[in-house]
């Protein structure tokens, strides 16, 4: 299939004010950096979702899927092929009890929805920029629980459009992991495990405390894409009297507040990077280099990166 063509069916598919050519993925990402994808698309449903990659799996066009622009660092030369971006979607109760939520549903508005109807287990989330999809892609972590736990079973496509329902014990959960960062499967929903009865008062205020730490804990008045490394494991040979946490390991190593081009590690927390307003991904992922190689020179800790990088740089 020619690119006019490819780009003709997806307009067809899903109408011209959801495709577009060269798109800068800046205004989509919460670092606010990152080049532009030659097509960015916005499906609305599940189905389209799945209709759209199968007109790019028809074509040969490789397909990015962005949620909420969380968690990643998009190169500066952009990204190659379709960007699919889903957006809206819907939290339910299933018939089986458990929550079924979209993968494009923020996982804030899934909170909102579980606190609403009284339902524990995800309240402490509060606050997670990003997606349901991405969230379970990540098997993202908080307060030391993932949510992973919480997940019974999920509908995924893959890349040719094809259907798979898995459950729990097939999605290979573990820290900041999952199948999907193997097969490249894409979330369309995920079923809960909550419990049910719980006191919508009691489960906002554990929200509230949960937005308050973060507040207390991160910068979140500057661009920044989340937590850069994951914390090390108990394999990790961490000197005696260091914590064992990225932010930690980054702190002694003398980089709190170090800046590089229009990046600087934060002085609130420095596990995390923030754009000052003139960053590019360059200077960002330099920046997360020069972290990493410090670490493992002055502690023999190898930290490997939370944060995905996509595209060219």
């Amino acid at each position: 299939m020619e690119h006019a063509a490819f780009e003709a069916a997806l307009v067809a598919l899903l109408g011209a004010d959801r495709v577009a050519r060269n798109v800068p993925l800046a205004r989509v990402t919460t670092f606010k950096v990152g080049g532009p994808a030659d097509w960015l698309a916005e499906p609305k449903s599940a189905d389209e979702t799945v209709a759209a990659l199968c007109v790019a799996h028809e074509a040969g066009v490789p397909v990015t899927v962005l949620g909420g622009g969380s968690n990643v660092l998009v190169g500066d030369r952009g990204i190659r092929g379709l960007v699919l971006r889903p957006r809206g979607g819907v939290a339910r109760a299933a018939d089986d009890g458990t929550v079924r939520a979209d993968g494009s549903v923020t996982l804030n508005g899934l909170v909102r929805w579980t606190i609403t109807h009284g339902l524990a287990g995800l309240e402490a989330w509060a606050g997670t920029p990003g997606t349901v999809g991405g969230a379970v892609c990540g098997n993202a972590h908080y307060g030391g629980r993932l949510i992973g736990e919480l997940i019974e079973r999920v509908l995924v496509t893959r890349p040719d459009g094809a259907l798979c329902e898995l459950p729990h014990g097939e999605m290979e959960f573990g820290y900041d992991c999952s199948r999907l960062q193997r097969t490249r499967e894409l979330l369309l929903w995920a079923a809960f495990r909550l419990a049910p009865g719980a006191d919508a008062a009691v489960l906002r205020a554990v929200a509230r405390e949960s937005l308050a730490h973060r507040k207390r804990t991160q910068p979140l008045d500057a661009p920044t894409a989340g937590c850069v490394f994951q914390n090390p494991g108990p394999d990790d040979d961490v000197p005696e009297g260091i914590p064992a946490s990225a932010g930690a390991l980054i702190d002694r190593a003398g980089l709190r507040g170090h800046r590089l081009g229009g990046a600087r590690v934060s002085t609130v927390h420095a596990n995390f990077i923030v754009n000052e307003g003139q960053a590019t991904a360059a200077d960002i992922g330099a920046l997360a280099d020069l972290c990493r190689n410090t670490v493992r020179e002055r502690f023999g800790v190898l930290l490997c990166e939370e944060i995905v990088r996509l595209g060219e740089f």
